[in-house]
């Protein structure tokens, strides 16, 4: 593409400036008709936030993206930059990306009156017309729309009158672009107030200057519903000049955040080591932030960040990383026992209720870790608990146990024998397979429902565990942490065991 380097080049080649708003629905209308991925990355939304902001953007609507933390609301805004053009000509050294056409600042426009279609023009790229503000307390108008400038005024000698010494603000600046407000809430009534005439009239003014200027612009707002009530709010006649309100969630499905966590996390490391992970663990560390969703333990009107799953994933990694570093083993692969050290990264990602905070951020974090396994063990395994059932009308109100769930019996026969395991992250891959293999039937279960290959230690090792601490989720075994160290042994012996160290 040869690009027009004057205003009179520009006029030759048929070039056409549309407003903003208008070239974001071309761009969307014909990626549309391409089956082209708008949003790439952008998991969970594709029948419910993504068609929203496809509308917004046909209907050539100003957005707000409402939903708790963690909701990619951000990535989003950032994304629409994609959308432009990738490149649009504006007047050379303009510092509000006139349109050539229609200049707006005095500087252009008495260019353009002096010097006509000789007037140079640049080329801007579409990532350059992208603007971004986190709204806190301190935002002034000045910041966002502008203010006159003394020091300009001096050293060129013009009167505080002269439309020349005005300092454009941010907004301005991203004229003929998109402009993004992260926390709305966060900023205050009066400055709030300052946007009406952007959203509504399209223009500017300054210090009470006898100007307007009317600007092409795109403005996306990001909110958390919880700030309308905590620490600020959206004024009402705000709102009302916002053309579309478009809510985000968290993952609804355990698939969809797996996904979302595979490609947000670091996995795979640098250490020269091939890291392993179970399709099971994924489904664990995904059910964290599920049951966390779900805990009367936990202030849901605050949220529970996808931020939590990709930070207890990466914590896993790194722990079973150390370990392989440690033994100068090959293969990077989470264990169970791993799982404690994903506590740093829950634990300063909920917050709690009143209740919670009795019990504590660590109580209540480990309390949901052993919910996760326990839901997705009964992905793959029988239920270890018995459940009735009747074999006729004649028999209802005698309940039977179904024979059916007895997979575990000689598994908690041996423990019931006085037998134990003691495991930790710290043990070598054989030392930790060797344990696990002395309990009777648990590597036949391991292998019958999880399909693991005998032959891989790391594997089987982990799944066996696996089994072990979801019989003790269901509790029909016992389990004791003591310094990192799990022990595994009958649920009776350690009932009593613990009922005489409280009498000593």
């Amino acid at each position: 593409m040869k690009f027009a380097k004057t205003i009179g080049e520009l006029k030759k080649s048929g070039y056409k400036v549309l407003p903003v708003k208008e070239e974001l629905r071309k761009n969307v209308i014909q990626k549309l008709k391409n089956n082209e991925v708008l949003f790439p990355g952008i998991i969970g939304y594709e029948k419910t936030v993504i068609p929203a902001i496809i509308n917004a953007i046909l209907s050539k609507h100003d957005i707000i993206l409402l939903g708790l933390r963690g909701q990619a609301k951000t990535k989003i805004a950032r994304m629409f930059v994609n959308l432009l053009d990738e490149y649009i000509p504006i007047i050379k050294g303009c510092e509000i990306n006139d349109n050539p056409y229609k200049p707006l600042c005095k500087r252009c426009v008495d260019l353009v009156k002096e010097y006509g279609d000789e007037v140079e023009i640049e080329w801007l790229p579409r990532e350059r017309r992208y603007g971004e503000k986190l709204a806190t307390p301190d935002v002034t108008i000045a910041d966002l729309i502008g203010d006159i400038d003394p020091i300009k005024a001096a050293t060129q000698k013009l009167y505080y009158s002269h439309e020349g010494i005005i300092h454009w603000g941010i907004i301005p600046r991203t004229n003929r672009g998109i402009f993004v407000i992260n926390e709305l809430p966060d900023l205050q009534p009066r400055i709030q107030v300052g946007l009406f005439n952007i959203m509504q009239e399209r223009d500017i003014q300054i210090r009470g200057f006898n100007i307007r200027i009317p600007l092409d612009i795109m403005i996306i707002f990001t909110a958390n519903p919880e700030d309308y009530t905590n620490r600020g709010n959206i004024i009402t006649p705000l709102k009302d000049r916002i053309g579309s309100q478009i809510l985000t969630h968290y993952p609804r499905t355990i698939e969809d955040g797996i996904k979302i966590t595979e490609q947000e996390a670091w996995i795979n490391r640098d250490s020269g080591k091939k890291v392993v992970i179970p399709y099971y663990f994924k489904e664990i560390i995904e059910q964290i932030a599920f049951q966390a969703r779900m805990s009367e333990f936990v202030d849901q009107k605050s949220g529970v960040s996808a931020r939590l799953t990709i930070s207890c994933m990466e914590n896993l990694v790194s722990n079973a990383e150390r370990r392989a570093i440690k033994f100068n083993e090959d293969v990077v692969y989470p264990r169970i026992c791993d799982l404690n050290f994903v506590l740093p990264g829950i634990t300063g990602k909920i917050e709690l209720v009143f209740e919670g905070e009795q019990e504590g951020s660590v109580k209540v974090s480990k309390a949901l870790i052993g919910k996760a396994i326990r839901e997705v063990f009964k992905k793959y395994f029988p239920d270890p608990l018995p459940k009735a059932r009747y074999h006729s009308y004649e028999e209802k109100g005698k309940p039977q146990t179904q024979s059916g769930h007895q997979e575990y019996a000689q598994i908690v026969a041996w423990f019931e024998n006085g037998n134990k395991v003691e495991i930790s992250d710290e043990m070598p891959i054989d030392e930790f397979y060797a344990e696990l293999c002395k309990v009777k039937g648990l590597k036949e279960i391991a292998e019958k429902y999880l399909k693991v290959d005998e032959s891989d230690k790391y594997a089987m090792a982990t799944a066996m565990e696996f089994v072990l601490d979801g019989l003790h989720q269901f509790s029909k075994i016992a389990k004791d942490e003591i310094d990192n160290v799990s022990s595994y042994k009958d649920m009776v012996v350690s009932i009593f065991s613990s009922r005489t160290r409280e009498e000593f």
